[in-house]
């Protein structure tokens, strides 16, 4: 009974200080973030290479095999036939940012398995902003990669209008977003580090496969109506089809709308999922406790 005050009591200091902070202190903590975010995946050259050698292959060999069965015709935002890299390079800058949004939660999940986490949390700074810079510096990684992906590419001659590669910034971090705030939910309710893998394949791969990033919906209509559907729930389709209108310098006003709502969704599902107040890792930890 006596330690019920003293929580209380280290709660208002906490609020105190959180109130206490101004801009520059709230700026320092997000730059701290975003720099150790940042030295992880310096660190680990592997993840790097991961990122890139997975979109080349589906680029450089896939697209090459597939360019004479898989033809597109002239959808918006297309004002001629392309050739099918083409279409799928916005795609596969939805794979980039989708995996690495994924492997961002990852590392929430290690934090926690470690103890690491525990350092960050404490923080009397607001749950949510720790949790937002978070995000904040996963996707900014993100973003990276596929600017070194869309790069190589030029070089193999896969151009997009000049001035799409700066529009489509906007995009990329509202995508990007979406995704790490869903796998960063997702890491709220996966207890150790080896149940993680197993999950994300039963998420990625048919976010992936069940969107337009390798063929056009209206193919996926013509041949399977109920996969159409599907690919119509998925948020991931949004997600593409905002890349690829950014690429050309035009707005999917709709892919737009979808995008913003369900990263506001996914990132309130996850605030939620780590306040220890009413979060799952909460509950998780009392069933652990009790049992």
């Amino acid at each position: 009974m006596s330690t019920l005050p003293s929580q209380k009591a280290q709660g208002d200091v906490v609020a105190m200080s959180a109130q206490a902070f101004g801009l520059r202190q709230y700026l320092i903590c997000l730059k701290g973030i975003m720099v150790r975010e940042g030295l992880r995946f310096v660190n680990q050259r592997e993840r790097f290479i991961s990122s890139l050698v997975r979109p080349l292959v589906w680029l450089l060999i896939f697209a090459a095999g597939f360019r004479q069965v898989l033809g597109v015709s002239i959808i918006p935002p297309y004002k001629t036939y392309v050739l099918y890299e083409v279409y799928i390079t916005p795609g596969l800058c939805g794979m980039i940012l989708l995996f690495s949004g994924m492997q961002s939660s990852l590392s929430m999940v290690y934090d926690r398995e470690m103890g690491n986490m525990r350092t960050l949390l404490v923080s009397p700074f607001p749950r949510w902003y720790l949790l937002v810079s978070k995000l904040i510096a996963g996707v900014t990684v993100s973003i990276a990669q596929v600017y070194v992906f869309l790069l190589v590419a030029y070089f193999f001659s896969i151009k997009m209008p000049p001035l799409g590669y700066l529009f489509v910034l906007p995009a990329l971090f509202l995508a990007g977003l979406m995704l790490c705030a869903l796998g960063m939910f997702l890491s709220s309710m996966i207890k150790q580090l080896e149940n993680f893998s197993g999950v994300m394949n039963f998420v990625i791969f048919p976010m992936y496969f069940a969107s337009p990033a390798l063929y056009p919906l209206w193919r996926v209509q013509q041949s399977s109506p109920i996969l159409y559907k599907i690919c119509q729930f998925n948020p991931f389709t949004y997600a593409v089809e905002l890349i690829r209108f950014a690429l050309y310098v035009q707005i999917d006003w709709f892919s737009l709308a979808v995008v913003v709502g369900c990263t506001l969704l996914f990132l309130a599902g996850a605030i939620v999922a780590y306040d220890p107040s009413r979060g799952l890792m909460n509950r998780k930890q009392d069933t652990g406790g009790n049992a």
